[in-house]
């Protein structure tokens, strides 16, 4: 048994990640609404079974849907998100879940009263293998207790044009918000903590200062009461790098540490999905190529059977709290 699901909002490249993993799970596809005639084609493309919808309200009415996927604007996301639960489905949208804090308030509060899901997809666990293989091997007790992550996020902003709105932190809450909130999910994750605060973050624009609303560097250091986190993130990746970014994840614990090569892994192994692993025995490489990822299925049985198996509602919030408060507190490092 599996469900029916719809998507609403293509203004990132994410939708297409969400929507090829619940298809690969087992989940049909059955209808769509988009505002850029650019994506429109590229989805009718890729997935010629969906139905173009007229509007917003056709989907949110069909009641025959269980789920809605998202990667509209994330300014957007909130309130669609507060639209599809009040209908009676889950929401899934890709990271950054929130624009503002109030926004997350707002949430929260319907999704206390619905009791309907609001997942955020955070690429950079759910979509990657050796993310998957990480942290199997510290939830199986390999590297004892994990008293800290280190995670690195650059990013490369491309030639290509992008469109306004990821050029205003308005829209997307800022880079701490938009990228960070991968690590911050990462650190909770791994060291098992449902508590944290930040202690200290930063911005910067330092080289794209055409865009006056923009920034292209953050770090932040987060802290639980058993564990710490830092994290760095930026818009700076250089042209000659054969992907988006150099994503790397250190995972220290008492027995051994981890370290993850996302994307690549420079001047080494080729391709993606590298894990390095240390403890008492010895060095150990492992290939995560194969490792099958499995957070779509385990959603479709969240949404199936009311479950909080792919992810735990309040650490999703939590997640996308402390990114929001990290951003808010922000020293700006370039005046």
């Amino acid at each position: 048994m599996s469900i029916r699901f719809a998507a609403i909002g293509l203004s990132h490249n994410h939708i297409f990640n969400q929507t090829d993993y619940l298809l690969a799970a087992g989940a049909t596809l059955v209808s769509f609404y988009g505002d850029e005639p650019e994506q429109i084609t590229e989805f009718v493309r890729r997935y010629p079974q969906a139905q173009q919808a007229e509007s917003i309200a056709s989907i949110l009415e069909d009641e025959s849907l269980q789920l809605v996927v998202s990667a509209s604007i994330p300014s957007e996301r909130p309130p669609l998100g507060i639209q599809v639960m009040q209908h009676g489905k889950d929401f899934c949208c890709t990271k950054p879940g929130f624009a503002t804090l109030e926004q997350l308030a707002e949430v929260r509060r319907v999704q206390q009263d619905t009791k309907k899901m609001y997942a955020v997809y955070f690429g950079e666990r759910y979509g990657n293998k050796s993310t998957v293989k990480a942290g199997e091997m510290v939830h199986a007790g390999m590297i004892g207790q994990v008293i800290q992550t280190v995670g690195s996020g650059p990013h490369r902003l491309g030639r290509w044009g992008r469109p306004s709105w990821t050029f205003d932190k308005q829209y997307y809450g800022g880079i701490i918000n938009d990228l960070a909130s991968h690590q911050i999910e990462q650190f909770l994750f791994f060291t098992g903590s449902t508590q944290a605060q930040i202690v200290s973050s930063q911005v910067a624009n330092f080289k794209h200062t055409q865009y006056p609303a923009f920034e292209d560097f953050g770090d932040l250091t987060v802290r639980s009461p058993h564990a710490t986190g830092y994290t760095r993130v930026d818009w700076l990746t250089p042209e000659g790098l054969g992907t988006w970014g150099d994503v790397r994840l250190f995972i220290y614990g008492t027995e051994g540490t981890i370290e993850l090569r996302k994307n690549c892994d420079i001047a080494g192994h080729p391709g993606e999905n590298h894990l390095f692993f240390v403890d008492h025995k010895g060095i150990q490489y492992i290939d995560c190529a194969d490792v099958p990822l499995p957070f779509m299925s385990q959603l479709i049985q969240d949404v199936l059977n009311r479950t909080e198996i792919a992810m735990s509602q309040e650490r999703c919030f939590l997640a996308c709290e402390l990114a929001l408060q990290s951003q808010a507190m922000t020293v700006s490092i370039t005046g």
